[in-house]
């Protein structure tokens, strides 16, 4: 069993981040910088890596694994100070992986393979190199006549022949774990720079007798791309990404337009799902089989969708499980939600879900069926085949029964939700409508029951008859018409005036009596 251990340098500050986080800690995808060098050492065997820290220690040792062994960087003078910092950590046996926390890119397959190159070869040191097209800003690779590795110079302080050179140091590499401690202790930083740094020690063990150095080449020039400025994390935020929506589409997710879409890592998604153009979907999210989502919508930490389910046009969901075949189709905010299968969300529907203090739950049970601008305010639970009216405002802990129909701002309850849509049978009574109960009692002694309130039609009518009824009266009031002007005309050469028309008659006004 080969024993490995993990070195992770996380202690650059990242002035040309221009920002007061650790440049470590920047996301990319749904997760901070670090987290993607911390899975290669996980990936590569290494159970508890060694994580050197130096700017903003404390909210980087936040971030990391309980496992993780954490050594702080005093003064940072380079990243061969920053592995003698992790000296007394290392055991004398065995190899040491070197990784840069600011090297989000590399692949496992390329870790790996620089980890068998080295102990393949029985390499005293082995390093990951790539030839680039622009060097420009890498340490070059220094190789000898016989084509073996005899140390690599920094851009600063290499010539003009060095500097034509394209083969370039990545920067992670596996050491022999004596080889690296005997360094250590024999490199000191130069007198000119005051800074030790890991290719200086790469170089003196270049020169030492019986030493080999071996590399490996990264077969994905982005691998190369180290972050220390804003475009570069940007660069590697699109490529990351690229990388997840390819993984999708080779599981069997139909993604309409992979420029417009944003997947987070740790997303799970189901087959035959056919995510729409303009969709930002979080880490940490699942979808199940046969979904359709989008286009914009945006699906957040904690939202977990069955089989079959629809999320529409500018829907967002968090921390929110949704039942197989239930349709959110547009327009809604739903948070903190546990909603079952076959339900209908109207557009338009919040769960009003934070109070200013603490947030809290809304159940949606099997079938319901949520009018368009709903509003939920939670806790609260909507039982399994009810029913809220367009506009309504059901407030919390005023539950809905199971088929229960409810409306209006606050919601109350109306008729119960029929159970059966088809025609009655033969003779059958339809059924009433709902009734409010009176406390007037008929000659037979059974209660009387009056007519339910108007409705909305009937209001409308009222205001119509009564406005028509208005304007009938302003016309009876008004005066009589201005008559047109006279018009002359000729008769056998005479002008004639023509008659004016007659006067419309009326009814007399009826006297009206008081009753």
């Amino acid at each position: 069993m080969r024993n490995l251990q993990a070195v992770i340098l996380a202690a650059g500050e990242g002035t040309r981040m221009k920002s007061d986080r650790p440049k470590v800690l920047h996301g990319i995808c749904g997760r901070p910088m670090i987290a993607y060098a911390l899975d290669l050492a996980a990936l590569s065997g290494v159970k508890q890596p060694i994580v050197v820290l130096g700017h903003g220690a404390e909210d980087v040792k936040a971030q990391l694994p309980h496992e993780a062994r954490v050594v702080v960087q005093g003064k940072r003078l380079g990243t061969g100070d920053a592995v003698a910092a992790a000296k007394k950590l290392l055991s004398g046996s065995g190899a040491v992986l070197v990784l840069y926390a600011d090297t989000p890119l590399l692949r496992r397959t390329t870790v790996q393979r620089l980890i068998e190159t080295h102990f393949k070869t029985g390499a005293t040191c082995s390093l990951l190199t790539a030839h680039l097209a622009d060097p420009t800003g890498y340490g070059r690779i220094l190789r000898n006549e016989s084509g073996l590795i005899s140390g690599i110079v920094e851009e600063a302080e290499a010539n003009a022949a060095q500097r034509a050179l394209r083969e370039i140091n990545v920067g992670p590499l596996v050491c022999s774990a004596p080889a690296l401690l005997a360094a250590l202790a024999t490199v000191k930083p130069s007198a000119a720079k005051h800074e030790l740094y890991l290719t200086d020690i790469v170089s003196h063990l270049a020169r030492q007798e019986g030493t080999k150095i071996q590399a490996a080449r990264v077969e994905e020039i982005a691998e190369a791309l180290g972050i220390n400025s804003r475009s570069e994390l940007a660069r590697a935020i699109g490529v990351i990404r690229q990388r997840i929506i390819e993984m999708h589409l080779h599981n069997g997710v139909t993604i309409e337009d992979p420029a417009t879409t944003s997947i987070d890592y740790g997303v799970s998604i189901g087959a035959d799902t056919v995510i729409h153009p303009y969709t930002a979907i979080q880490t940490g999210v699942s979808i199940g089989k046969r979904c359709e989502i989008g286009p914009f919508a945006r699906l957040r930490t904690g939202v977990a969708l069955g089989e079959a389910v629809r999320v529409g046009n500018f829907a967002e969901l968090v921390r929110t499980k949704v039942g197989a075949r239930t349709r959110i189709n547009h327009f809604s905010y739903l948070g903190d939600a546990v909603i079952e299968d076959d339900v209908n969300i109207g557009a338009g529907t919040v769960t009003a879900n934070y109070d200013g203090k603490d947030k809290h739950q809304t159940h949606i049970g099997k079938g319901a069926f949520i009018g368009s601008d709903s509003v939920l305010v939670a806790p609260v639970k909507i039982g399994a085949g009810a029913v809220t009216g367009a506009g309504c405002v059901v407030t919390k802990a005023h539950d809905v029964p199971p088929k229960g129909v409810v409306a209006g701002v606050p919601a109350r309850p109306l008729a119960a939700r029929p159970t059966d849509h088809r025609e009655p049978a033969a003779g059958a009574k339809p059924p009433l409508k709902a009734e409010r109960a009176s406390p007037a009692r008929r000659k037979d002694g059974q209660a009387k029951a009056k007519p339910a309130p108007p409705t909305a039609g009937r209001a409308i009518r009222k205001v119509k008859r009564a406005a028509k009824r208005a304007g009938a009266g302003a016309r009876r009031r008004a005066p009589a018409a201005r008559h047109r002007p006279e018009r002359a005309k000729r008769v056998e050469g005479r002008p004639v005036r023509a008659k004016a028309a007659p006067r419309r008659a009326t009814r007399p006004r009826a006297r009206r009596t008081r009753r």
